[in-house]
């Protein structure tokens, strides 16, 4: 379950990345963020976002030409 949902989808890099921030930094920690891409390059880009952020990717996975995503804020 989420707290926020963003729709990214229609969207390529960086967008969906900055516009992630945009609402992660509007959230309270422990807050869930789950995100809609259809730019098979944010796999590799919500990795690494969460990596050198701190936040946790707790969940991604793939429907069709669909990836989701679910952040919790951390920090």
């Amino acid at each position: 379950m989420s707290d926020q949902v963003l729709d990214a989808k229609g969207l390529n890099c960086p967008l969906p990345i900055l516009k992630a921030k945009k609402a992660l930094n509007s959230m309270s920690i422990g807050g869930r963020l789950e995100v809609f891409s259809t730019d098979p390059g944010s796999v590799a880009d919500f990795e690494a976002f969460c990596r050198t952020t701190g936040n946790d990717l707790l969940e991604h996975d793939q429907t069709d030409d669909v990836y989701r995503f679910l952040i919790k804020k951390i920090g």
